[in-house]
């Protein structure tokens, strides 16, 4: 009956999703993309150029275009409900069947079949060519595959050299309590708020060996390293999301705009609220309570199976230092921040905060992992913690171990391509403003197709750079109103990506925790949607604060009381079954 009624609600939210993105208003503009409805596209031939170079270096006009620079999509449904489809496919399927591999890729033929109106061949290149290969030669996704390759790695020689094993136990002297160990995460969580990639596979390396002594569930673990992951990073001012969102920002107000929106951020700041109110109540609700039951009491860590269990090895816990594992943690996040930085031009002349927000993550994080390893290698080799051969065995080992991240990064990226190339962030753009005219309900309106696009699409940079342009030429930014629907989308992009099992973010968590990842996704999922439920809600009264002249502020304090409150009847409702 359980099944039933979890699939029936599965149901219900993949047509509330295809639903409510089906209305649609009217914009002109000189460019054919931003008309409601559009079906063109970006001439692939010369890239909106309207001219090609010949072989002598002469511009001619582009003949597919015919100068235009735009030709029309060749699939007709292009910005249509149905570019929604192959992720809501995807994610339903991960769900019911447990399976993430086969669901992503069902999703992308999907994709494939919708692009090349189902055309066999077509469906085939499309999938494979402009999806995965496309994903795979993409110069940023190849920087985030060598970062986590390279953490795979330092991970294994610190395991390997004893430090995990001597972190574990001097936390277990230390730390004396299960709640201790979670609010440790949680704590390391945000204190490490540079770039979230690199927060989930950090935290879950030094928090796995704590978290396991005490029986915490690797699926609580990884709900903790996700929930410290990006709903921290937006709303830390040096963060890679912070540079994301001053990027997509016009009028060059992106740090400023980002700043100010930090207090209205109520799903990332309710977020921080819940977690804490979890650990310290000691309430857990929904598949959580189950996976947190048999770990404390039956010491089964994982409630199924473990993706990651050709990672167990026999590791003498006797040897190795505690700053075997800090000291190279340490020296990684420095060189991370030094090649965050790096990316951004500090060292031509550029300011701090101008080179953060300028930066690459992609091209620092691998920059700073590629030191962080010649530095553990060096420093092991000195220690005479193991012997030459035995580290050069833990990079291929640390690859093994990330083979499920990557294969599932790769399929997520591919499946985001094909809804870029179906339109879907146009159709979400023309509901958007459609309901430009609900003054009062469009933070909540905005929050809430922010989180069904991120849910849909995996990514929170993609609904950031669809959503801000909009809310800045809706509003004035001299308007109250504007902050906090610019801050309304920020959220809504977070809360989609913090739900969404083909986000990219979502699945560095799993692998953090090393957790299987459709457990992570089931686990987490009841404690997201109500975070956001109860964000929605301070959204609605922040925005009819507004407008009756009132600090949208204020909606803050009360949702704050409506998360507790919810905690309380949840810990209630536990003692009484």
């Amino acid at each position: 009956m359980r099944t039933r009624r979890n699939r029936l609600g599965l149901i219900a939210l993949m047509l509330l999703l295809i639903f409510a993105l089906t209305t649609t208003g009217f914009a002109a503009s000189a460019d054919p993309t931003e008309e409601t409805g559009t079906k063109m596209i970006e001439c692939p031939d010369c890239g909106a150029l309207g001219t090609v170079l010949t072989e002598t270096g002469e511009g001619v006009t582009c003949e597919a275009c015919q100068g235009s620079g735009y030709v029309r999509s060749p699939s007709r449904y292009y910005n249509t409900p149905w570019a929604l489809l192959p992720p809501v496919i995807a994610i339903a399927l991960a769900l019911l069947t447990k399976e993430v591999y086969s669901s992503l890729f069902v999703g992308i033929l999907m994709g494939g079949l919708l692009y090349s109106n189902f055309s066999f061949e077509g469906t085939i290149l499309h999938a494979f060519q402009d999806g995965i290969v496309g994903s795979l030669s993409d110069g940023y996704n190849v920087g985030i595959l060598i970062f986590l390759v390279i953490l795979g790695a330092i991970v294994c020689l610190m395991n390997k050299a004893g430090g995990s094993a001597a972190f574990g136990r001097w936390a277990q002297k230390n730390i004396k309590t299960r709640a201790g160990a979670q609010l440790s995460s949680v704590v390391l969580g945000c204190l490490i708020f540079i770039d979230d990639y690199f927060n989930c596979l950090t935290v879950g390396s030094v928090m796995r060996p704590i978290t396991d002594k005490h029986n915490v569930s690797r699926a609580k673990l990884a709900y903790l390293i996700d929930a410290t992951a990006a709903p921290i990073c937006i709303i830390a001012p040096i963060s890679s999301w912070a540079a994301a969102v001053a990027a997509f920002a016009e009028d060059g107000q992106g740090l400023n705009l980002f700043i100010r929106a930090i207090p209205y951020n109520f799903y990332a700041l309710l977020t921080i609220v819940m977690m804490v109110g979890l650990v310290l109540l000691n309430v857990d609700f929904g598949p959580m309570a189950k996976h947190e039951k048999n770990a404390l009491e039956n010491g089964d860590l994982f409630s199924g199976s473990n993706p990651y269990a050709m990672m167990d090895q026999e590791i003498d816990e006797t040897k190795g230092s505690v700053l075997d594992l800090v000291l190279p943690i340490a020296v990684l996040v420095v060189a991370c921040v030094i090649g965050m930085i790096y990316s951004g031009g500090f060292f031509s002349g550029e300011g701090f905060v101008s080179a953060f927000s300028n930066s690459d993550a992609s091209v620092g994080l691998m920059l700073g992992s590629a030191f962080g390893l010649v530095f553990t290698l060096i420093y092991y080799f000195f220690r005479r913690a193991m012997s030459f051969k035995e580290m050069m065995s833990c990079i291929p080992e640390g690859f093994k171990a990330m083979v499920p991240a990557i294969m599932i990064l790769t399929f997520a990226w591919s499946l985001k391509s094909m809804t870029d190339s179906l339109g879907a962030k146009y159709f979400v753009r023309d509901f958007v403003r459609s309901a430009s005219g609900l003054q009062v309900l469009l933070p909540v309106i905005v929050f809430a197709v922010g989180c069904l696009l991120a849910f849909a699409t995996g990514t929170s940079w993609g609904t950031f750079g669809i959503l801000i342009p909009i809310v800045q030429s809706v509003f004035p930014m001299d308007d109250p109103l504007a902050i906090i629907c610019i801050s309304a989308c920020m959220a809504g992009a977070v809360c989609g990506d913090h739900c969404s099992p083909i986000s990219d973010t979502t699945i560095m968590a799993s692998a953090g925790a090393q957790c299987d990842h459709v457990n992570h996704v089931s686990t987490q999922l009841p404690y997201a949607i109500s975070c956001a439920v109860v964000s929605g809600i301070t959204y609605l009264i922040a925005g009819i604060l507004v407008s009756a002249g009132a600090p949208g502020i204020l909606g803050l304090p009360i949702g704050i009381v409506l998360m507790l409150g919810f905690l309380f009847v949840m810990k209630g409702r536990r003692q009484t079954a």
